[in-house]
């Protein structure tokens, strides 16, 4: 187990870093530079950068998530640390495990809903439901500190790989089949695959802190938070992720090439 874990931690984080450094690259970089493009550039361009930079983004995005389900069976569930004290009950905790891995069907009936329309309204909604969650799974499932925060972490990731397979990647392909064909791209697709590739970033900067959640165990105590209401960090990490991306992206505009 010792070896599966450090192999699976190896390849998460590789993978990891492929799949996000591929997601920065499209919103703080590719994004801004597309828009200085005219059409005949573009139709040279996409074609080719695209599919390759697609590759890179869907596989790293798929082998993050694996190796992050290999990890959490591993440390958590066979590892004996999703309880408080390393005892709970597995019927209220299989139900949040469930629920985790449920939440991106969630997410994607909400964003289509019209509160999706918004993207201030849908935010709140959104920060609302994962502090409603957080705070189930440390009480009423007696999750541990970590438990919490990785299983928030799962939830946020698991939202990510299913926007990048079943949102992002099939909308990009008839983008950049549009593209090279000389005709516009349908506006829908590019809106959609716009927005959740930036609810994708938002989410990455909490999802890097609860990967980390074995070097935070102390914040709390820290702080004075008692270990029952330890998850409220990972609620002002989210806050304050949020609240730097949105700062990353003004930044981002801003960047000019020579």
């Amino acid at each position: 187990m010792d070896i599966l874990n450090a192999l699976f931690r190896w390849l998460h984080i590789l993978a990891g870093i492929i799949w996000i450094g591929m997601l920065f690259f499209f919103n703080w970089v590719n994004g801004p530079f597309a828009g200085t493009m005219d059409a005949e550039t573009k139709k040279k361009v996409v074609p080719e950068l695209m599919p390759r930079a697609l590759y890179w983004f869907r596989w790293g995005a798929a082998w993050t998530w694996i190796t992050g389900v290999l990890l959490l069976t591993i440390i958590f569930y066979h590892g004996g640390l999703l309880f408080e004290g390393g005892v709970g009950d597995w019927g209220r905790g299989g139900a949040l495990i469930a629920l985790t891995f449920l939440a991106p069907f969630a997410y994607d009936a909400l964003q289509k809903s019209g509160l999706g329309k918004d993207p201030k309204v849908f935010g709140a909604v959104a920060f609302v439901l994962v502090a409603i969650v957080a705070f189930v799974m440390g009480t009423w499932g007696g999750f541990s500190y970590r438990a919490v925060n990785i299983h928030i972490g799962a939830l946020f990731g698991s939202i990510m790989a299913f926007n990048v397979w079943f949102r992002i990647w099939p909308a990009q392909q008839s983008i950049i089949k549009a593209i090279k064909a000389g005709t516009a791209p349908d506006g829908a697709l590019v809106s959609m695959a716009g927005t959740r590739s930036r609810h994708n970033v938002y989410m990455s900067a909490p999802l890097v802190w609860t990967m980390i959640n074995q070097h935070t165990t102390t914040v709390p105590t820290a702080l004075g938070i008692p270990a029952q209401y330890a998850f409220a960090l990972l609620l002002l990490v989210i806050v304050v992720g949020w609240h730097v991306v949105w700062h990353l992206y003004k930044i981002a505009a801003k960047v000019k090439g020579f």
